[in-house]
């Protein structure tokens, strides 16, 4: 199951996205947690009983601005919490 945190509004799409079927299989010990600079990912059980990562309520109304240390303008990154998830279960969409 993919879960989108995040919002829409009149500049865009905000959403990270997290891949629920990778991430309960993460080899990385969880390493999102402590890539994010901003600490925005935390641990949560999901209807499945199975413990993923997601964006922390307090978070998701704020990515762009929470997230744009990471996101340099006019340039592509490899972001912190892309890289340290190894199963390859983030992803944003902007």
């Amino acid at each position: 199951m993919i879960a989108n945190y995040g919002y829409k509004d009149g500049s865009g799409d905000y959403y990270i996205s997290i891949d629920t079927d990778r991430c309960v299989s993460c080899t990385a010990g969880r390493a999102c947690l402590q890539a994010c600079p901003k600490q925005m990912f935390e641990i949560m059980t999901d209807d499945y009983d199975d413990e993923v990562a997601c964006v922390k309520p307090a978070n998701r109304r704020t990515l762009a601005y929470d997230c744009a240390d990471c996101k340099p303008s006019g340039r592509s990154a490899q972001l912190p919490c892309v890289s340290a998830c190894l199963p390859g279960a983030i992803a944003h969409s902007w």
